[in-house]
């Protein structure tokens, strides 16, 4: 039997739980078929966990049946989706050839990180872009896109310590009329690793307390700056991703295992800390750096 997951219509790192609570229940060797037929929307967020889900079928390759409106289906073509999703679904629909020439909107499209050098060559190909959204659509000085690469190497470099296997980021900038009626730029870093429980249970130098679960490992991680390594100023990274989200009222979230953590600005209503969420591997971050407005 094929169980059915239905992909809501806007897909985002809050309607992802939805497609969560479907997957969970079911055995690692279920067969399932995604239907995402009548979605209309993605994120960067959904896009990238949606490629991790499909990492996480090991035992049974899931089928996906991908959107039937035009526009959504030649997006996710443009943001690479099918490129990646052809190796981990059995795809379903009528899939566009990708078109020469990206989406003017998305920064950097999907893209794998595995190694050091996937982060660097990230980096480089999103600094020319990224200088004239900061500058021009932002509202933020010129100056800061030291900052905002580095948050962006900080975020997959998690992938990098932490997973144990590959992931995917995409970055993008579009008008957020919805929650906040400005342009932002959209950070995903999603992958099916370890996630930071079990990171941080791996070095054995931190002491397992009653309340160890993945709510208490995020805590650490995110709030206290704790790290599995043993050197100095290791762990740091997600801390300066803190700060520099903080000076400009961006918004932090990260998932793991069945928590989810967010550093939450005063345009949003994000709860701080969520637990008992449908367990899904590794580790999925969000970054959201908001247009400035004046005072």
């Amino acid at each position: 039997m094929t169980n059915v997951i239905n992909v809501p219509a806007s897909l985002d790192e809050y309607s992802f739980e939805q497609v969560l609570q479907q997957v969970a229940p079911l055995p690692p060797d279920a067969k399932m078929l995604l239907d995402a037929r009548h979605t209309r929307w993605a994120s960067p967020y959904g896009l990238s966990a949606l490629l991790t889900l499909g990492q996480t079928r090991d035992h049974s390759r899931p089928a996906l049946a991908v959107p039937e409106a035009d526009e959504t289906v030649s997006y996710w073509s443009r943001a690479n989706f099918f490129h990646y999703a052809e190796d981990l679904f059995e795809l379903r629909g009528i899939v566009p050839r990708r078109a020469k020439g990206a989406d003017s909107q998305v920064l950097l499209e999907l893209t794998p990180i595995s190694q050091s050098e996937d982060v660097h060559g990230v980096v480089d190909r999103i600094q020319e872009k990224a200088q004239q959204i900061i500058a021009n659509e932002l509202g933020i000085n010129p100056k800061a896109i030291v900052g905002f690469t580095m948050t962006l190497s900080e975020v997959c470099q998690n992938i990098i310590e932490h997973a144990g296997r590959g992931g995917w980021v995409m970055v993008q900038t579009y008008n957020w009329a919805k929650r906040l009626g400005r342009r932002v730029v959209v950070i995903a870093v999603c992958d099916a690793g370890l996630g930071f429980r079990r990171s941080l249970e791996s070095s054995g130098i931190h002491a397992l307390s009653d309340r160890w679960d993945d709510a208490a490992a995020l805590e650490a991680a995110v709030i206290r700056g704790v790290s599995r390594f043993r050197d100095p100023g290791r762990g740091q990274g997600l801390a300066g991703v803190r700060k520099y989200i903080g000076r400009w009222g961006g918004k932090l979230s990260v998932r793991s295992g069945t928590a989810r953590i967010a550093i939450v600005p005063d345009w949003d209503d994000d709860v701080p800390l969520e637990e008992n969420l449908p367990d899904f591997p590794g580790a999925q971050i969000q970054v959201t750096i908001p247009e400035r407005v004046a005072t």
